[in-house]
């Protein structure tokens, strides 16, 4: 059996499960399973293209894993300090 994790969501999309899952005669758990799966289907394209960029990015340095996760330029990570030796 797969291991469970909980998630949160704001008591109005709460309330569209529980009408969903009562409606559907299935479980809150899953007409979410259910929603999140044809979420990532019909955005699969978007997924990927921002996987392969963000890959794009990475070098294999700190600098690039920093820069790519923080959201900065080269610049702005060398007026912090930036990384001895990586470029």
């Amino acid at each position: 059996m797969a291991a469970t994790a909980p998630i949160k969501v704001d008591a109005e999309t709460d309330r569209l499960i529980a009408n969903a899952a009562h409606f559907l005669q299935r479980s809150k758990k899953d007409v979410v399973d259910a929603a999140v799966r044809e979420f990532i289907e019909a955005h699969r394209d978007e997924i990927q293209h921002g996987a392969l960029d963000a890959l794009r990015l990475l070098d294999g340095t700190t600098r690039a894993a920093t820069r790519l996760l923080a959201d900065a330029t080269d610049d702005e990570l060398d007026s912090l300090g930036g990384f001895s030796g990586e470029r």
